[in-house]
């Protein structure tokens, strides 16, 4: 089954881009998905396991930093 998600993350310090580079980077590390981007926010494509997987592991390394952040994630059953 193909998803395609859609997320948005807001660091919650002055200093917020070096974490949402690291985050889009880290998505473009996973070669079974396919990752756009815009100024809003990132799209990721592909199978629903292989997304999954990505987004569970870069979300928490992310968290990981100690930086207070939020996402916004919208999933769709289709590409």
């Amino acid at each position: 089954m193909n998803t395609a998600v859609e997320i948005s993350l807001y660091p919650l310090t002055k200093n917020y881009i070096p974490l949402i580079d690291k985050f889009i980077e880290g998505l473009h590390a996973h070669p079974d998905i396919r990752v756009s981007t815009n100024d809003l926010s990132t799209h990721i494509y592909g199978n629903y396991d292989s997304v999954m997987r990505a987004l569970n592991k870069e979300i928490k390394n992310i968290m990981r930093t100690k930086n207070r952040v939020s996402f916004v994630i919208k999933i769709l059953n289709t590409e």
